[in-house]
Order: structure tokens, then C-alpha cells, then sequence
């Protein structure tokens, strides 16, 4: 496994490097070295590290949403006002819609079919998303109407409604009862992931308020009580968003003390370096761009029509905001990356032998090959043409 390690990160980054020079996201040439080393591609990747993959994915989507809460001021969110809760539910809503309504004619599928494959489209991908928020952030772009702080939340809050959304659709492919409650817990888990993150983010500043820590040390402490949140999910009696409390504990240091996570969020900025590269390289080993051929034009067109209407959510989601026409583009263009749960949840209705598992894993794959490139180069290449630059917000360089 050592050996597989070395050459994902050797040849990961040396793929990145080459993509920023032809003005590419470096993310592009992460998601190419893992399709060429991985089982569908040379097959030079060890199993006991594709078997390892879903964990390493997860603890790079922790490392990130950590910085979401170190950097998201809910002042700026409040001064937003209804956009920011509505761009959380409404553009994924939209794109399942568009789902149930574009595969069963194109694809011949069953309308609870198309349900699992749009729940498996319509979240959007933090990971590509935060990094480019935060450094806009930094650059001062879009911060007067908190563009950036409004991208990040949606694009971290809508995984939780997505991810209840396809449980409750694979509940009932597989001929089991979906009842009121299953789509209660969506509320439920959402306000249990606030309290406990928020107790276990007061815990923690007091702390460190108390006993100062070296920032290694800190950061470990961190970390792990991000992990434990996380596993709380699987544990708790109640419907826990792990994920959530994650991002809530880091917002509650930054109320607290925000010199000390500013602190943090600089150190955490280091530790994404190899958790990205991991992140895409081993996203890029799923891809099986055989399957991907295979099936035909028409899942590409279901993908990108199931986009539209998400560009058509977020329309509506900024509807009578203060937000500028141009930044209004900008929301649109910035929420169409899709990658970790598309990687993460695609391969499950095949596990479970489901009918249609082996097309959603296919559309997965196409979602995240047409959408995860593409759409960190709109970021970079659009925010300095749509977003205005504040520069008493322009924050300086460490």
C-alpha cells in the first residue's frame, strides 16, 4: 500500500502541476492520475487502499467542512437573509425533479428508479466548491453580498437532504415502507447535528481558553472530535447529522475566539493539500469510463438536464435578493460541481443488487466526469469577470 500511496501522490501532483499550466484545475489532473492507476485503468493501486478509499474520502470531506466552519460568519449569512436557507434545499429539490421527470422517458426506468438516481445527482460537491470559496474569500471577491459564505453553506447543507432522500429511495426500491417519518428525519437530523456540534464547539473553546495548546496539538484535538462526531451518526439514537456538527463546531470557535480559528483554519489549509489529492485521485479510481461509453448519450443528457434545472433552483432561490445579476450568474455556474457523494453513494444500489444499480453507477460517474472539471474551471475562470473585489475585505497574506 505504501508503494500505491507514493505513486498517487507523485503522480498526483505531478498530473496537477501540468493541468494549472494549460489553465485547467489542478483537480482534473488528480481525477486523471487516479483513472489511469486504478483498477479501471493500469490496476497499480493496492486493494487493501481502494478498500480503504470510502474512509479517506470521508476524512478529507471532514478536513474541509472544518474550514467551512472556521471561515463562515453567520452575520454574513443573516445579512443574506432568505437566499441562504432556501439555496440549501431548493436547487437540489429542483434537479431530483428534473431527474424523475427526464430518466423514465430517456432511460426506461421506473419513476422510484429515477428517484435514487436524481437523489445521487443532486448533491453538490464541497469539495470542489469550499477550497475556491475560502480563497475568494481571502481575495475579497463577491464578499460585500457574502457570495462566497452563501455558496459554502448550500453546498455543505444540501448533502444532508440528499443523502435522507436516498435512503428513503433505496428503502422503497427494495419493497419496504416509506412512511411520513423517514422524510421527518431530514429536520430532525439537521437540528440534532446543530445542537451537538454547537455543545461540542463550546466545549472545545472553552478548553482552549484554559489550557492553550501548541498548534499541532490543537489540531489534533480538533480532528478528533470531528471524527467522533462524524461516528456519532451510525451510533446515535437519534437521526444525527455527523457532517453537520462538524461544520457547526467550527463555527462556534469562530464566534468564540476567532483569533484562535483563524489560527486553525490556516493550519487545516495545509493539512487539505495531500487530503485533496487523495480526495480526487481515489474519486477518479471509481470511474470506469468503460461502463461510462457503454451506456450511451442519454444518461449524459439526463445529467445535463437535471442540471438546468438546478441552475433553475438557484434562479428562483435568488429571486429579490440583493444579489447583483452578475453574481446571480456566478451562484449558478458555482453549483454545478458534482464529486464525493456521487463517489460515495453511487456504487450502493448495486451492492444491494437493485435493477438499476449498475445505471446510477454509471450516471454517477458521468455526473462527476462532466461536472467536477468543468465546473471548478467556471469558478476560477468567472469569479474575477462576475464578482465585484472588495478590497477593505481583501484579507493579507500569512
Amino acid at each position: 500500500m505504501l508503494i500505491s500511496l507514493a505513486l498517487l501522490f507523485l503522480c498526483g501532483m505531478a498530473a496537477a502541476r501540468i493541468a494549472r499550466r494549460l489553465r485547467l484545475p489542478g483537480l482534473c489532473g488528480m481525477l486523471l492520475t487516479g483513472m489511469l492507476l486504478g483498477p479501471h485503468g493500469s490496476d497499480l493501486l493496492a486493494p487493501d487502499l481502494l478498500h480503504m478509499a470510502p474512509d479517506l474520502r470521508q476524512i478529507a470531506l471532514i478536513i474541509i467542512l472544518t474550514r467551512v466552519g472556521l471561515a463562515l460568519d453567520l452575520n454574513d449569512l443573516r445579512r443574506v437573509g432568505r437566499p441562504a436557507v432556501l439555496m440549501c434545499f431548493v436547487p437540489a429539490l429542483f434537479e431530483i425533479a428534473g431527474v424523475l421527470l427526464l430518466a423514465p422517458p430517456l432511460l426506461g426506468v421506473s419513476v422510484t428508479e429515477a428517484l435514487i438516481a436524481g437523489a445521487v445527482l443532486a448533491a453538490v460537491s464541497p469539495a470542489v466548491i469550499v477550497p475556491r470559496m475560502l480563497r475568494l474569500i481571502k481575495e475579497g471577491y463577491g464578499t460585500r453580498h457574502s457570495v462566497p459564505q452563501l455558496l459554502m453553506a448550500g453546498a455543505s447543507l444540501d448533502d444532508v437532504l440528499v443523502i435522507v432522500l436516498f435512503s428513503a429511495a433505496v428503502t422503497l426500491a427494495g419493497g419496504d415502507a416509506v412512511t411520513p417519518g423517514t422524510f421527518g428525519r431530514v429536520p430532525l437530523a439537521i437540528g440534532c447535528g446543530i445542537l451537538g456540534g454547537a455543545a461540542a464547539g463550546w466545549g472545545l473553546e472553552r478548553w482552549f481558553r484554559r489550557f492553550p495548546m501548541p498548534g499541532v496539538s490543537g489540531v489534533l484535538l480538533l480532528l478528533s472530535a470531528a471524527f467522533l462526531l462524524t461516528a456519532l451518526e451510525q451510533k446515535a439514537p437519534l437521526p444525527f447529522s455527523g457532517l453537520l456538527a462538524v461544520m457547526t463546531v467550527g463555527i462556534v470557535l469562530l464566534r468564540g475566539n476567532p483569533e484562535l480559528a483563524e489560527r486553525f483554519s490556516a493550519q487545516f489549509a495545509r493539512l487539505w493539500i495531500p487530503a485533496e489529492l487523495l480526495l480526487f485521485a481515489l474519486v477518479g479510481a471509481t470511474v470506469d469510463l468503460r461502463l461510462v461509453f457503454h451506456t450511451g448519450p442519454w444518461i449524459a443528457a439526463v445529467v445535463l438536464g437535471g442540471l438546468l434545472f438546478r441552475v433553475a433552483g438557484v434562479y428562483g432561490s435568488l429571486l429579490r435578493s440583493s444579489l447583483a445579476r452578475r453574481e446571480r450568474i456566478f451562484c449558478m455556474l458555482a453549483y454545478l460541481p458534482k464529486a464525493t457523494v456521487q463517489a460515495a453513494i453511487g456504487a450502493v444500489p448495486l451492492s444491494l443488487h437493485l435493477p438499476c444499480g449498475r445505471l446510477v453507477l454509471a450516471m454517477a460517474v458521468v455526473s462527476i466526469v462532466l461536472t467536477a472539471p468543468a465546473g471548478a474551471w467556471a469558478i476560477d475562470f468567472f469569479a474575477p469577470r462576475l464578482l465585484k473585489r472588495d478590497e477593505a475585505e481583501t484579507l493579507p497574506d500569512k
